[in-house]
């Protein structure tokens, strides 16, 4: 499947430009993960883009499933935007690269609404450890593939606080989107104190 993360890594050229820094992370019994970093200006600032290529390489399967289709099933790569400057965000690269395993790992499937968490901070000082996968077609359009393979799907994640993870685990993704918005949250600050939750 070599050729879709061809396809993936031209897409996100496309619509992120070249990337500054790569990383790459092999798991035991998975594919490699690899980390690209991109760098760009956002209006009020430098902004890094890390995206991960090698998690659409195979389809998520359900867990459950007694046969698993090489060919069928949801595929995506992970996308997070931070400011730049203020952390040492490229810690950042093997907890995304772990994220972008777990489909292989634990047999998760990866979908808009979904927490994610890495038991340890995203980076260091990092107030966040878990991530909230956002709706994607934002800032890079699906990828469609050939039939009856599905598109590949650059999901963005935002990161949570432990309360905001808490709270969303009880009253759902929509509402801590909604909070979020309401109090003007900067979901790109990598050392942002958490949104009010009384």
């Amino acid at each position: 499947m070599s050729d879709v993360l061809a396809l993936v890594e031209a897409r996100l050229r496309t619509a992120l430009g070249e990337p500054d820094a790569r990383a790459a992370v092999t798991f035991l019994g998975t594919d490699r993960i690899e980390v690209l970093r991109f760098t760009a200006s956002d209006g009020g600032g430098e902004v890094v883009r890390y995206a991960t290529l090698g998690m659409s390489a195979q389809p998520m399967a359900d867990p459950t499933a007694t046969l698993v289709d090489p060919l069928r099933g949801p595929r995506a790569e992970l996308v997070l935007t931070v400011r730049r400057g203020r952390a040492d965000t490229d810690k950042v690269l093997r907890p995304l690269a772990v994220l972008a395993a777990s489909p292989q790992v634990e047999g998760v499937i990866v979908a808009p609404g979904a927490s994610l968490d890495t038991g340890e901070p995203l980076w260091p000082e990092a107030p966040f450890t878990s991530v909230l996968v956002a709706e994607s077609g934002g800032l890079i359009e699906d990828l469609e593939l050939d039939e009856p393979m599905e598109p590949v799907r650059f999901l963005p994640l935002l990161p949570m606080t432990p309360n905001e993870a808490a709270w969303k685990r009880v009253q759902g993704a929509a509402a801590l989107e909604e909070r979020w918005l309401r109090h003007g949250t900067d979901l790109r600050d990598p050392l942002r104190a958490g949104v009010p939750l009384g």
